[in-house]
């Protein structure tokens, strides 16, 4: 390479905050950017390098292909050289779709169903006998043992579950002499014209010929049976006449039960492919069921005072009501009281209340507005009707409202296995699909490693196993040895599907492209930050540019080289403060990244641990992996809880905790993990649970509207002289109702054009000009600035405009004090990261009066936050225990565990290995013990702050 190549040369980046900035990035090397979040990191390594290394790709393509692609913008900077080839791994690109699972995702899925198709013994699915493939005279003998006089027609399957039109095969049918054709079920003559829908999958079988059984046609089926063999590819189809069909196979079939299965392909073990998937819960391997114990909530309490609470059934306990005049009907045919407790009822009256009385008719006196009358009603029990009411509804709020109902249970037919029965008798080692993606990744590869197969199997999977054991192996390099490939990838943390496609990535073997990673490190135990850092430094080694967006120190002092943004946030950041090795960084008084590295900034261990004023127990845990464990959480205090990833800390905090504390003390219609009890409820009276779930999913939402600023801020602008005078109230100001918004973009300040081939682009409203509202609205000023103004501000612009106004700027003020002073207070939710998101909700918290009875639970905070902020993070959460109230913690990153009042430490390992309590107690308890993992390098903490 020449000197000029060795850098990525960016000039004049002036994208979202970046203040013209120029920036040499090495090439072939691991480059770390840092700073304050908020400080511009993101728009240099996503909105910056990669935009145009995406763009620049994309102009070299035909602009045929470009048309499907869509334009892509360029991004505001004046020029970028030596760039090459960009991949983004982000957090945002994780799949939410159901059928999606890491088996998929790393694409080992598709691997092994090729092996289990081309090497895998089929098995009978009812018998559990081998099944070989069938003879003629096999197939002859059982159609002849039919009843005598039975009309079959024997058919040759030619299409099977294809799209097209298929007229060439139909042509072709005809010109052999055959006369008939069964198309999708329904019998046509070959002479007429057969139009086929060419989106449609479609079965064809061609009709050989029709016989009556009876002795003396063998000679005839069997010349039939061939040339429907023939025909078909060795597949026979016997229309009995009773709807039922009878298959057979050259292939396979079981004689004992006389089962065929169809041939065995790679989609039979899809679970996305109607071929593979189980024909009750199409593959999804669950089903949405409404359940008794969240339609009738309280047991004790009796049908008149309001025991169900399911919709359409809330007016049960009123007169004159038609559910009430129905309950009146039952209790006096089956004889029992509605002024009952339900949970006393026999099992008889609890099951025909919900499961109806079996056809049996009772007589309902109801009178209503038309009159009364009786009438004579076969009640279909509580679950069948809600059942119909959910699916006869039009409108999506009203089933969101049933789905409170619900719950999610596995599919009884294939019992959360997701496939076909007939693609489970299929084995390998004895083991079928599904055992195989259950396991987890660890035991997989030791699977793997042993695994025997006989000559023949050996020499056709010999490329396919070399594919997944290099893949699995991949996977336990990023610390994933816990996961199973059938895990959803729904149920992962950002950190989790970004380490996946690392290892996919890693796997694909690329050269020269440049890899832009936003904080891979999320959800990674200390121990295994180690593995990643191997795995990233493999990348770079094969000669690749690796751009990793992080906070965490070892990523930093690992990396060969390191940027660091800022100096602030927003319009305080933008500008590079630092660039060099972490060594160089460190020498730099004005980068606060070096000034935290030197240790001479640092977050301070607190002088005293505060005690717990009481307990809340968890006995008898057994979500997950977890090991009917007893947990003790003290209340008052603030308690991390820790461990490796993948060692049960989400499945006793957020699956029991949470879940149990919602249902008892918020009346959420939440079903916990499996546990025994909790006691100690009673020292509580509400639980908030701070995730990183967007805060609202449509650009309508944003800060403002959310903690409730945006209310107050309305009422002020109704009181204003100018909106007094023209009799504007506060509905004026919403840009979310008709009358003070701009009706041409109603609202949005944004207008979607829908592109065919393109994406849709979002233009800024003409008659608006983005801003929200019509002119008479924006007319009205407060202070000189109108409500557009207001939402353009950022939250320390907002925090001096309203330093007057006390409970405008209290809230404002928590927004401010939680590090988000440089998001605009009407900047869209959805351009907000997770970590903003959870931040805007912690402020909302803080901005309400707290009863010191709250429990605050939070699942990893610290994502996407830098040393500064992380200072900022502690300080609040030690504010929120000042109140009295309890904090509760998942978290990894050591800044937050120090300072503590309690460490529950869950482990030793993750999956199976893990489930544990293994160490409690303060940090410096915590670090003392020798089992314990997060205890050693609290100590290494301890130690360095001392």
């Amino acid at each position: 390479m020449s000197k000029e190549q060795e850098f990525i040369k960016i000039r004049g980046a002036k994208e979202h905050n970046l203040k013209n900035i120029d920036v040499d990035i090495p090439r072939n090397k691991m480059v770390v950017l840092t700073g304050l979040s908020g400080s511009g990191k993101s728009s240099l390594a996503f909105d910056t390098i990669y935009a145009e290394g995406q763009r620049r790709y994309m102009e070299s393509l035909s602009s045929y292909a470009r048309q499907f692609l869509g334009q892509m913008e360029k991004p505001d900077v004046e020029r970028i050289d030596g760039l090459s080839p960009a991949i983004s791994i982000d957090q945002k690109s994780t799949n939410r779709n159901p059928r999606s699972t890491v088996g998929t995702v790393t694409e080992i899925y598709d691997y092994f169903r090729l092996l289990y198709a081309r090497v895998g013994i089929p098995h009978c699915p009812k018998c559990g006998k081998e099944i070989t493939k069938q003879t003629v005279d096999q197939m002859v003998d059982q159609i002849m043992a039919l009843p005598e006089r039975t009309k079959i027609q024997i058919m040759a399957p030619i299409v099977r579950g294809r799209k097209g039109e298929h007229v060439k095969v139909l042509e072709r049918a005809k010109r052999s002499g055959y006369v008939r054709v069964r198309v999708d079920g329904n019998l046509y003559e070959l002479s007429e014209e057969i139009k086929l829908d060419k989106n449609i999958k479609h079965t064809i079988e061609i009709v050989v010929d029709r016989l009556i059984v009876r002795e003396g046609i063998e000679k005839r089926l069997t010349d039939s049976v061939e040339n429907a063999l023939n025909l078909a590819d060795g597949l026979l189809v016997v229309d009995t006449g009773d709807g039922k069909n009878m298959n057979f196979s050259q292939s396979f079939s079981c004689p004992d039960c006389g089962i065929s299965i169809d041939e065995i392909e790679p989609r039979s073990f899809s679970f996305n492919n109607p071929f593979g998937a189980c024909p009750d819960c199409f593959g999804l391997g669950y089903k949405m069921e409404f359940a008794p114990e969240l339609m009738i909530p309280d047991e004790s309490l009796s049908i008149n005072d309001g025991a169900i609470v399911v919709m359409g059934w809330q007016s049960c306990n009123q007169k004159g009501s038609f559910t009430n005049a129905v309950l009146h009907a039952l209790a006096e045919k089956y004889g029992f009281d509605l002024d009952t407790p339900f949970c006393d009822y026999p099992e008889k009256i609890r099951y025909i209340l919900l499961h109806g009385t079996d056809g049996e008719k009772v007589d309902v006196y109801y009178e209503g507005q038309r009159g009364k009358g009786v009438y004579p009603v076969a009640f279909e029990g509580l679950i069948q009707n809600v059942n119909r009411r959910y699916r006869e509804t039009g409108s999506e709020t009203i089933k969101q409202e049933y789905e409170t109902f619900m719950r999610i249970t596995p599919c009884k037919t294939c019992g959360g296995m997701r496939l076909k029965k007939e693609s489970l008798a299929v084995t390998i080692a004895d083991k079928n699909i599904y055992e195989i993606t259950s396991m987890s990744i660890e035991a997989l590869h030791a699977f793997l490693g042993e695994l025997k197969l006989t000559k023949q199997q050996e020499l056709i999977g010999e490329r396919i196993l070399k594919e997944i054991r290099a893949r699995v192996g991949f996977l336990m390099n990023v610390g994933l040895e816990y996961l199973s490939l059938s895990r959803a990838t729904a149920t992962l943390s950002g950190g989790e599907a970004q380490r996946i496609r690392l290892a996919t990535q890693i796997g694909s073997g690329l050269v020269g492209v440049c890899y832009i990673l936003d904080e891979p490190s999320i959800g990674l135990h200390q121990r295994d930050n180690d593995k990643l850092l191997a795995a990233l430094k493999n990348l770079r080694d094969l000669g690749n540019t690796l751009i990793v967006v992080e906070h965490d120190e070892d990523t930093m002092r690992e990396a060969d080289w390191v940027v660091d943004i800022g100096p602030g946030a927003g319009s305080h950041g933008g500008e590079v403060v630092a660039a060099g090795t972490a060594e160089d960084i460190m020498k730099i008084p004005e980068s606060v990244t070096g000034q935290y590295l030197s240790g001479a900034m640092k977050i301070p261990v607190p002088k005293m641990r505060k005690r717990a004023t009481g307990y809340l127990k968890v006995i008898g845990a057994a979500e997950n992996n977890l090991k009917n464990i007893d947990v003790e959480i003290p209340l008052g205090i603030m308690t991390c809880v820790t461990g490796v990833s993948g060692s049960g800390k989400s499945s006793l905090v957020n699956e029991i905790i949470y879940k149990r504390l919602a249902h008892d003390l918020n009346h959420a219609l939440t079903i916990p993990g499996k546990h025994k009890a909790i006691k100690g409820i009673e020292q509580l009276d509400k639980v908030i649970n701070i995730d990183q779930s967007p805060i609202g999913r449509t650009p309508r939402s944003n800060p403002a509207t959310y903690t409730g600023l945006f209310d107050q801020i309305r009422d002020l602008f109704a009181t204003t002289p100018d909106a007094k005078a023209r009799g504007y109230k506060k509905g004026r100001f919403s840009f979310n109702v008709k009358g003070g918004r701009c009706e041409a973009c109603s609202g949005d300040g944004i207008i979607k054009i829908e592109m065919h081939f393109l994406p849709d682009v979002y233009v800024p409203c003409e008659v608006c000009g983005g801003r929200r509202y019509n002119r008479e609205t924006l007319d009205v000023k407060y202070k000189g600035k109108s409500i557009a103004d207001v939402l353009d501000m950022t939250v320390e612009e907002a925090l001096t405009f309203f330093e007057n106004v006390p409970q405008i700027k209290r809230k404002v003020e928590t927004l401010y004090n939680v590090g988000l002073s440089y998001i605009k207070l009407g900047q869209p939710s959805t351009t907000l990261s997770g970590g903003e998101a959870q931040r805007i909700k912690l402020a909302t918290e803080l901005s309400k009066r707290s009863t010191g009875r709250t429990i605050y639970i939070l699942d990893e905070p610290t994502t996407g936050l830098h040393f500064a902020d992380v200072h900022k993070l502690v300080e609040i959460l030690q504010k929120l225990t000042d109140g009295g109230n309890t904090v509760l913690v998942i978290e990894h990153n050591l800044d937050v565990i120090k300072t503590a009042d309690y460490i529950i430490d869950i482990g030793p390992e993750g999956g199976e290995k893990g489930g544990t309590v293994i160490a409690q107690g303060t940090p410096e308890e915590v670090a003392e013990n020798p089992v314990s993992y997060t205890g050693i390098y609290v100590k290494k903490m301890l130690e360095r702050d001392k």
